[in-house]
């Protein structure tokens, strides 16, 4: 049993030409799209409800623009960067000016979040706006963005999983996901839908799991808490859906056909995204218990 790719799903919503020049909408920059606006939303309602904060809103709701400004130009030039960084140095080390080509695509998740927080720490350095805070609004606004992200990225038919007979295995209808290596048995290529995996974990679950603790259980009220908990649930979740993702090419060989970072045996190792979410778990671990400091130091 397995699904096969829908073969209505296209890369882009639409395209058209004018005096000889293609155009196109693609799903994925859509998602960018529609990622933003979500996020404007949420930052809007959170820096509008007083009640949920300690004392005040960190930020006021005539000041949302500005900072989306920052969160923005994080996005694109972060992710990008962290792509040619973390993903293919060689390739844009011997040609520069590809990495201006953005509509090839190429972007890095842990890349685009590390612009966001560069962002966020010049916009709440400049305006005196605490940093825990800061990032508690912006942590919750992030997953609707991974969401849709993670779904642009299965309509592109790219970050595929590995060859699988689990049942709920894709045919994908696009080269190279269509091509399995030459070991695989079957005559169809299977393989896990890894994108899907990660809309569900690092978007809708974690992102109901951040709600559920601002609105119910009012943990803006502990600065850093909620940062640090999306910091550990991406980091986990993304650990997770590695052990099922295909590794890049680039990191492909004889040698290493599983494409480990760092690999403990043939069959064992940690991924290039493994290794760039580790240090997230430190990190959410190491906000969280802050956030409880913080409670001590208040009640003294």
């Amino acid at each position: 049993m397995y699904f096969r790719f829908p073969d209505f799903l296209k890369p882009n919503v639409f395209s058209f030409e004018i005096f000889n020049f293609s155009l196109a909408i693609s799903w994925y920059s859509l998602s960018y799209i529609f990622g933003i606006i979500c996020a404007w939303y949420i930052i809007y309602a959170l820096a509008k409800k007083e009640t949920l904060w300690p004392e005040k809103s960190p930020l006021k709701t005539q000041n949302v623009e500005d900072l989306m400004t920052y969160l923005i130009l994080g996005i694109i030039l972060g992710g990008r960067m962290g792509y040619v960084l973390f993903y293919n140095p060689e390739f844009y080390l011997n040609s520069p000016i590809r990495i201006l080509y953005l509509w090839e695509g190429g972007m890095s998740f842990h890349g685009g979040f590390l612009g966001v927080v560069f962002g966020a720490l010049y916009y709440s350095i400049r305006n005196s706006k605490s940093i825990l805070p800061m990032g508690d609004i912006i942590a919750v606004s992030t997953p609707p963005g991974l969401f849709l992200g993670r779904l642009a990225n299965f309509i592109n038919q790219e970050l595929w999983g590995k060859p699988t007979t689990f049942f709920l295995g894709m045919e994908f209808t696009k080269p190279p996901a269509s091509i399995c290596p030459k070991s695989w048995e079957l005559e169809i290529c299977i393989r896990h839908p890894s994108q899907l995996y990660e809309a569900l974990l690092e978007g809708l679950l974690l992102g109901i799991l951040l709600l559920v603790l601002v609105y119910i259980f009012k943990l803006l009220k502990y600065p850093g808490r909620i940062m640090g908990t999306f910091f550990f649930g991406y980091g986990l979740a993304r650990i997770f859906v590695e052990f099922f993702r295909e590794a890049d090419p680039q990191y492909i060989s004889a040698e290493n056909p599983n494409g480990y970072i760092f690999m403990i045996s043939k069959d064992f190792g940690f991924s290039m995204g493994q290794t760039l979410s580790f240090p997230m778990l430190i990190i959410g671990i190491f906000f969280i218990i802050l956030s409880f400091k913080n409670i001590k130091k208040r009640i003294s």
